[in-house]
């Protein structure tokens, strides 16, 4: 039974999502010390270079190698810029399931690109790697990552409480830990049927997720 993802490549009508390279690290540093980020990540914070080249060279790959997921960078298709990142982690070969996030950059939010990521994966997920269910968690004050899950036809399952720590800032400026309840989130293959015709009619982007190799 395969056990590890294909280092794969997928690309859509506006975005690329590869492999993280070494050229993605400045604007990486950038995504990742944003303040929405640290709120609702568990990134270290302040995130350094050394955080960015240690994700880059060996945490992202290993995630791929060990057979735990996939992570892939979120790139423009006609500028290349780095625009957010897409992960699948926690996966259970037997079941065929993953639980997926997302993180957009602040310079690329309001374009849809977290969502026709998530449509992307899914469908590479479920046409090409026979997958059967992919999962999001998100947390019960994060509306944005919640209006992702849902133009991307994921269905809500159910309130996880208490069950993630979360950030939230001082007057002072610092941060500190805050716990909060999670949102269960669940896609199926039948659930993408017709989503991305309906975005595209609706002046969103194209349906074409179809190019990985």
């Amino acid at each position: 039974m395969t056990t590890t993802f294909p280092d794969v490549s997928i690309s859509t009508e506006r975005l690329v999502l590869r492999p993280f390279e070494a050229a993605d690290i400045p604007a990486h540093i950038e995504m990742m010390n944003d303040e929405p980020v640290i709120a609702w990540t568990s990134a270290p914070y302040p995130y350094s270079a050394q955080d960015a080249e240690e994700w880059v060279s060996a945490i992202a790959p290993a995630e791929r190698t060990e057979g735990r997921g996939l992570v892939l960078a979120v790139t423009e298709f006609l500028t290349q810029r780095l625009v957010g990142l897409a992960r699948l982690k926690n996966t259970n070969w037997r079941t065929r399931t993953a639980e997926m996030s997302y993180v957009t950059a602040p310079w690329a939010r309001g374009e849809g690109y977290a969502t026709e990521s998530v449509l992307a994966v899914a469908q590479w997920l479920f046409r090409d790697q026979s997958f059967e269910r992919i999962e999001l968690r998100t947390a019960a004050d994060n509306t944005a990552a919640q209006q992702v899950a849902q133009k991307a036809g994921c269905i809500s399952e159910g309130v996880l409480r208490n069950a993630w720590i979360a950030r939230t800032q001082t007057e002072t400026g610092s941060w500190i830990d805050v716990r909060t309840d999670l949102i269960v989130w669940s896609l199926l293959p039948e659930d993408l049927e017709g989503v991305a015709e309906q975005m595209a009619d609706a002046g969103g982007y194209g349906s074409s997720f179809t190019d990985w190799n």
